[in-house]
């Protein structure tokens, strides 16, 4: 063991003259242990925030999207979809129909978003766990039926269990119909409401799910779409896929991956995650002020053991390096100490849910409030304490030893 080593050793455990410095550094490593616990807590519960929210809204969007990149539609027919279909990991292609459209449920109406979803939405569809009221029906022989949001169900007052009350579907007719003549101006057809979705409230007071079918006959389009939802199966690269897509779909279209779709979500998500870290560690560092008072007192407390050493043939540089390394140390083991009590923390809540969510009575989507601990959270905010405290401990060496460099055994 080097020799500044075990002297840092010593000075840091060993007991001090007066017991106020021990006080001090305690009271040092306990703000900067718990400082540190409760960074990594913070970021573990926005983790998990992230996630959740991610969760909902992968449960609507795909793992991605083709669309136009001029236009609005584009023939289903004109696409090179068979080639699409043969990438490995692709599992299902879903055409879609979307259009704003005016909702009529007796006397009540509401604008909205209808999206008309091809047959084998159903096989990708994990829209059926997130149900409200009724079934996730959209079409069984030659009948049609609708699912409808949450929040548009609400406005509408819509009973999913009254099969006698349909729900009209308005969306303006294309060409130029006289805008005097409400009858001219749209097309309308009525279908039954069967089911009430409830995912994220962006889609729960906008849309109403129809089959492709009766979407396209609403609009009197042939075989257009406004885009394609591909869906990729576990155990393959996104990123290589996306690639592949982009390369066959040409430039005239817009690949969408998730994180895409929902950019500016994410980018929000990632802020308020770093804003939150920033603060925290702006906290570190003015706890990291008493450290640098606890390195001060000691070395002016051991400034006739320095004399001493001096005296031995110690220079000013292994002087140092024996606050410094006490400094490190102190930082070593507030950090340690700081993280294994987050991970304790974090494992709590993970495992038995310790603080809820409101009352906890079922109000909100989760009970508690969700954690994810990620491995390189805990290598960044070790990394961070551990330079702050160098720092914190690197001030008072480089300038009250040189205060004291001509210290003499008294």
């Amino acid at each position: 063991m080097q020799f500044s080593l075990f002297m840092a050793r010593r000075y840091l455990f060993s007991k001090k003259s007066h017991n106020l410095i021990n006080v001090i550094s305690l009271v040092s490593m306990t703000g900067l242990g718990i400082g540190t616990a409760a960074l990594i807590v913070v970021l573990s519960v926005f983790n998990g925030f992230e996630k959740v929210i991610s969760s909902l809204y992968y449960s609507f969007n795909p793992d991605f999207t083709i669309t136009a990149k001029q236009g609005k539609t584009f023939h289903y027919a004109q696409f090179p979809v068979k080639k699409i279909k043969q990438i490995p990991g692709i599992s299902q292609v879903v055409q879609v129909v979307e259009e704003d459209a005016l909702f009529k449920y007796g006397n009540k109406q509401y604008i909205g978003k209808i999206m008309g979803l091809s047959p084998n939405y159903l096989k990708v569809n994990k829209l059926d766990s997130m149900m409200q009221a009724g079934t996730f029906i959209l079409q069984s022989g030659q009948g049609n039926y609708a699912v409808v949001g949450a929040g548009v169900a609400w406005f509408l007052g819509i009973n999913v269990r009254n099969p006698s009350q349909l729900l009209t579907i308005l969306v303006p007719r294309r060409g130029n119909p006289s805008s005097f003549n409400f009858q001219n101006a749209f097309n309308r057809e009525s279908i039954l409401p069967t089911g009430v979705f409830s995912v994220q409230q962006d889609f729960d007071q906008k849309y109403v799910l129809v089959p492709l079918r009766f979407a396209r006959r609403l609009l009197k389009y042939s075989d257009q779409v406004n885009s394609l939802y591909l869906y990729v199966k576990k155990g393959f690269s996104a990123e290589d896929i996306q690639k592949k897509i982009e390369k066959i779909a040409g430039s005239g279209f817009i690949v969408r991956n998730r994180f895409q779709q929902n950019i500016t979500l994410f980018k929000i998500m990632k802020s308020e995650k770093m804003a939150v870290f920033l603060i925290l560690v702006f906290i570190l560092i003015l706890s990291s002020f008493n450290m640098i008072g606890s390195v001060a007192i000691l070395i002016v407390e051991k400034m006739k053991d320095l004399a001493v050493l001096k005296s031995m043939g110690a220079d000013m540089k292994t002087l140092r390096k024996i606050f410094l390394q006490q400094g490190v140390l102190i930082s070593l083991l507030s950090a340690v100490s700081g993280l294994a009590i987050g991970f304790v923390i974090l494992w709590l809540q993970q495992h038995y849910g310790l603080v809820r969510l409101g009352s906890g009575k079922g109000n909100f989507i989760i009970n508690a409030y969700p954690v994810q601990m990620r491995v390189l959270d805990f290598v960044y905010v070790f990394i961070t304490v551990f330079v702050i405290g160098l720092i914190a401990s690197w001030y008072p060496v480089r300038f009250l030893l040189k205060e004291y460099k001509n210290i003499k055994l008294g």
